[in-house]
């Protein structure tokens, strides 16, 4: 079983990160390094931007063990919950906007970012997509 699980854990955490990343440089139009900053000034607050490189890796290491994190959960529950494998596509769409949710009105306003930003549905469809359907697929064929 750990065979199956952890690589649909670390493939489905690998690609929700690069989906998240792809679609950030999309929405956002800056460089990758400011998105990364981004991520770092959860924990950095605006000094992250002033870091460089060094605060980048750091919100690079941070996206992606949020992402990691995010597969972990719903790989994890789709073993007691057989629907979210059978239903992948229906229920990661869902993950995904639940992590966008998730993460905007839980996690953001407990961090350290200096500025909170309104609702985008963008975002929202692009968590979706690109955040929780790659990690139910992987789910998904873990269980074959």
């Amino acid at each position: 079983m750990v065979r199956r699980v952890l690589p649909a854990i670390l493939w489905g955490g690998l690609a929700a990160g690069v989906g998240d990343s792809i679609l950030a440089l999309v929405l956002y139009r800056v460089p990758l390094v400011v998105i990364y900053q981004s991520v770092a000034s959860g924990l950095l607050g605006k000094a992250a931007y002033q870091g460089g490189l060094a605060t980048a890796a750091l919100g690079c290491a941070l996206h992606f063990l949020i992402a990691t994190t995010a597969a972990a959960v719903y790989v994890g529950a789709s073993l007691a919950l057989p629907m979210l494998r059978m239903q992948a596509v229906v229920c990661g769409v869902a993950f995904g906007a639940a992590v966008y949710l998730f993460m905007k009105y839980l996690v953001l306003p407990l961090s350290a970012v200096a500025r909170l930003t309104p609702f985008e549905p963008l975002a929202m469809i692009g968590h979706a997509l690109f955040v929780g359907l790659p990690i139910a697929l992987f789910a998904r064929q873990a269980a074959r």
